[in-house]
């Protein structure tokens, strides 16, 4: 990290060093911390770009000169086999993450719901509580360990993946350290009841997958490593991450050219027609191999194929003979136009306590001992708890079972769940049910289910209880050192949402509508109003509901949505990326930027390098610098052609000459006899200090360490 000078008084800004001494802005970003009296975050400087174009030097001209046509021909079959591999491979951590979910989430609300029946006789309400603040905040302390871990795997991931692709090399982001502590981290996240959700972690742990299949190596554990002679370039290593990425989407809701878009829109600011049908293939061969492992999980019946995603809308279609059922008509356009501009509204607002919440947590936890975060998220767990139980006992209002359901054909969630069979008859008589309690004491895809599919279940003041506190509870959540996601809590309280409009148009305007599309709708405007995606968002709803029919009222629902909250603030994803400092190069330039020219943006102290330079010069300007490419010159004044020889890569130069270099005393003496011949070079006096040098061993693990960090 780059270390930045202190100034000798605190006249502008407050003391954080030593003897007085105070911090720059962007040393303090590094940090961590930013100025009370100022709201600005400066890009760090300690984040260093990949290298994603081509570094043509002499030892790639070689490898080109031994490329033929039956080795280009190899090289693209290898590519195709790793990015299936890396899409079955998302796949199955897709069924690994949702059967452990399902498994205890089954074991808990089987557990508490049982004792709240008991104790609704008995009296012994308190002791129904404390055993579901049991489960949960054991669940959430496991959780917060492993983010304690490796801290990059807190959040959903999808901000740095986003860095990540736009070429910013975030230190740990794809390390298998990272996906173990995701992938199973965010299981029992969402087991303990937080308002989180799987699929944000999923895009997320595909795009390790991609980056580590195709390395065959892992750094965490260094016994993982075969001579794989493939894709060791930043380039490589990206489509494979894109591939990942669009995988993960694809898994977690059932949508493979949605996550092939997802990867385009949101992910890579570099793209190729190629790369497109490889994405594409991934993302399929993901969503097939989850597909087939959930449907024969739950309903065994292998091969049958009716589990697309770990999310399910479900199948929305009229009843056979309903002739004035419509899925939705040119009428509902108006309205759906209104909930996208209040799903902008309020994606806005919602983006905006979420950043005010991060930068509190930036000035007053991070900075503080690890355990805080611990206990933090432990109090998370506890306020959505008690709030969830007692919201479940004393709002909730009891409904008719003999509601029918919403003219649709229900899907079953699995082999024994269906719509009516998920209910809560807490504190409710035999016929009737408890819809407040239907909703918090289900997993949030039930819930969100149930929001679509069942009609006159839910009366309005439920839903707008039900939405305020989600909302509260899910904004404060998202932030905290936990592995988290931001699709399903979204799409579950847009969903309530929709439903309280659908509720209001049925009984005070008398309208038949269909009340699961008004919910839909309502998720995708809240949902867009937070992410701001449109493309690929559009096309991931219109495969998870399976009806072609929705993409014009949902295009128009995430437009509006989303140029709503443009006008006040942007998604939740880039704010956290500007929070966290990441330089991270936006689509479009401001205007002010046509102005600047290349002197307002360079550096005027230059570190440059000559070529015959020691590579323990190199390792040193490497350990003193943040830069990883520096500019190759010469003093040879009489050829102005040959001052600029080129740029070079610290870490490819050490590669190819490490094995050689520090072996050879008699190349070492010639290197040095050069560089004297520089006047001016910063180097010059290298040689001039004690003859010894280092073993040739020590050297190389030097150099090893040095080539390891950089890749990170």
């Amino acid at each position: 990290m780059l270390k930045m000078a202190c100034c000798g008084s605190c006249v502008c800004s407050r003391c954080c060093c030593r003897d007085g001494e105070i911090r720059t802005p962007e040393e303090l970003t590094i940090l961590g911390e930013t100025r009370e009296d100022e709201d600005e975050i400066l890009p760090r400087k300690d984040y260093e770009s990949l290298d994603y174009d081509r570094c043509i030097n002499e030892p790639y001209v070689e490898v080109l000169e031994g490329l033929d046509n039956k080795k280009a021909k190899k090289y693209e079959a290898v590519k195709w086999i790793l990015v299936f591999a890396i899409g079955v491979s998302t796949g199955l951590i897709g069924v690994f993450v949702d059967f452990f979910v399902h498994l205890f989430t089954q074991v808990k609300f089987k557990l508490v719901g049982s004792s709240v029946e008991e104790c609704s006789e008995n009296g012994c309400l308190a002791l129904s509580l404390l055993e579901l603040l049991a489960f949960n905040m054991a669940f959430v302390f496991i959780a917060s360990v492993l983010v304690l871990i490796e801290p990059v795997a807190a959040g959903s991931g999808i901000p740095e993946i986003k860095s990540y692709l736009n070429g910013v090399k975030i230190p740990g982001i794809v390390r298998l350290r990272t996906f173990v502590c995701k992938a199973v981290g965010v299981l029992f996240a969402v087991a303990g009841g937080l308002f989180v959700g799987k699929e944000g972690p999923m895009i997320h742990s595909g795009a390790i997958v991609g980056a580590g299949l195709s390395q065959f190596q892992s750094i965490t554990f260094k016994k993982i490593h075969f001579q794989f002679p493939y894709f060791r370039s930043d380039r490589d290593k990206r489509d494979f991450v894109s591939a990942g990425a669009a995988a993960g989407v694809a898994a977690a809701f059932g949508a493979p050219i949605g996550g092939t878009l997802f990867s385009l829109e949101e992910g890579c600011s570099f793209w190729n027609q190629a790369l497109t049908w490889k994405v594409l293939f991934c993302s399929m061969s993901a969503t097939f191999t989850l597909n087939f492992f959930r449907s024969g999980i739950n309903y065994s019946k292998w091969g049958s194929f009716q589990l697309p995603g770990l999310l399910n809308f479900g199948e929305f279609k009229c009843l056979d003979g309903d002739k004035q059922c419509h899925l939705w008509t040119a009428v509902d356009l108006a309205f759906f136009v209104l909930m996208g501009l209040v799903g902008g509204l309020l994606g806005a607002l919602f983006n905006c306590v979420n950043k005010r919440l991060a930068k509190y947590r930036m000035r007053n936890v991070h900075p503080k001992a690890k355990f805080i975060r611990v206990l933090e998220s432990l109090l998370v767990c506890m306020v959505t708890t008690v709030v969830v139980f007692m919201a479940s006992m004393t709002l909730g209002e009891c409904r008719d079972l003999t509601s029918p359901v919403d003219n649709s054909t229900a899907v079953p969630m699995s082999a024994n769940e269906d719509v009516n069979s998920t209910i809560r008859q807490f504190f409710c008589t035999n016929k009737t049910y408890n819809d407040m309690a239907t909703l918090f004491f289900n997993p949030q895809e039930i819930a969100i289910y149930q929001l679509f599919h069942q009609d006159a279940t839910f009366s309005p003041v439920t839903l707008s209880l039900f939405f305020v506190l989600y909302f509260l509870l899910s904004c404060w959540t998202y932030g905290v050192s936990v592995p988290s996601g931001l699709f399903v809590p979204s799409l579950l309280c847009g969903a309530s949402l929709g439903r309280l409009v659908a509720n209001v148009l049925k009984m005070n305007l008398g309208m038949h509508i269909y009340s699961g599309t008004f919910a839909l709708i309502g998720a995708a405007a809240f949902l867009g109003g937070v992410v701001r995606m449109t493309i690929s968002l559009t096309v991931i709803l219109i495969e998870s509901t399976n009806e072609i029919t929705y993409g014009l009222p949902i295009m128009i629902t995430l437009m509006v949505a989303k140029w709503t909250g443009d006008f006040f603030n942007k998604g939740i994803y880039d704010i956290h990326i500007h929070l966290r400092g990441v330089p991270l190069l936006e689509w479009e330039t401001e205007v002010e930027m046509d102005k600047l020219t290349a002197s307002d943006i360079m550096e005027p102290n230059l570190t440059y390098v000559y070529p015959h330079t020691r590579v323990q010069s190199l390792v040193s300007i490497l350990r003193t610098t943040v830069y990883h490419a520096f500019p190759v010159v010469t003093e040879n004044r009489d050829n102005e052609k040959e001052f600029m020889k080129g740029n070079i890569l610290i870490s490819n130069n050490i590669r190819f000459k490490k094995t050689s270099v520090l072996t050879r005393a008699g190349e070492q003496r010639r290197r040095c006899q050069s560089m004297k011949s520089y006047p001016s070079s910063e180097l010059r006096n290298v040689c001039d200090e004690r003859p010894g040098t280092e073993p040739a061993d020590e050297g190389r693990d030097i150099l090893q360490q040095m080539l390891e960090r950089s890749l990170r």
